[in-house]
């Protein structure tokens, strides 16, 4: 019970540094999205270059740049701020594909019926083919969510007082060894535990949908 309480303190960190960086990542996927379909090939090639490098460079190596490189006498960030900059980041770009993949299962023909009705391609978007996007991409996202949950455990090595380094501190104090860890992993399998199963949820009523 004592390492439960120990870890629990973590938790709070934790969630908050998943929440806020897949809020952000939800953001700035869109624009990524939207470039990777634009019908100019400077801006195609631009998006894919930037996802392809928020997505290809490892957690611990973006968090390493933005705390050590950018955190400055200028610009100052505790690793709660860049651990959230950092996951953020690399979330727009895996939400950015989940995105387009939702686009993609969006029927062309609905796209040329809406041209042919006149209508605008900002309206088309945000009334006809957005919507059917976010259903599909939902069961990803909420997958992509317990993948970042666990991967917010990098945080610690920046000194982010989330989970894990509430486990690394108690364990090096008190020289439990593993203990504390398997708490923590305990901990992160009761947290991931509601968004698997709003995956499951969401992609069984997505097939539903489809198959009427």
């Amino acid at each position: 019970m004592h390492y439960l309480q120990v870890v629990l303190v973590g938790v709070p960190m934790t969630l908050y540094i998943t929440v806020l960086a897949f809020l952000i990542g939800a953001v700035l996927g869109i624009p990524l999205a939207l470039g990777r379909r634009s019908s100019w090939a400077p801006v195609r090639a631009l998006s894919r270059l930037v996802i392809d490098i928020l997505r290809g460079i490892p957690p611990i190596v973006w968090l390493f740049i933005i705390f050590f490189g950018i955190g400055t006498d200028v610009i100052r960030l505790d690793p709660f701020q860049a651990s959230v900059l950092g996951f953020g980041l690399i979330a727009a770009g895996y939400l950015a594909e989940i995105y387009r993949g939702g686009l993609l299962a969006v029927h062309r023909g609905q796209f040329e019926s809406a041209a042919a009705l006149g209508m605008s391609r900002s309206t088309v978007m945000i009334r006809i083919v957005g919507p059917q996007a976010v259903r599909v991409s939902l069961p990803s996202a909420a997958t992509y969510a317990i993948g970042l949950l666990k991967d917010s455990s990098v945080a610690a090595t920046i000194g982010a007082t989330e989970i894990v380094f509430r486990a690394t501190a108690e364990s090096r104090a008190t020289g439990a060894g593993l203990a504390p860890f398997v708490v923590a992993a305990v901990v992160y399998i009761v947290l991931g535990t509601p968004l698997a199963w709003l995956s499951r949820v969401a992609d069984a009523r997505m097939r539903a949908r489809v198959a009427r």
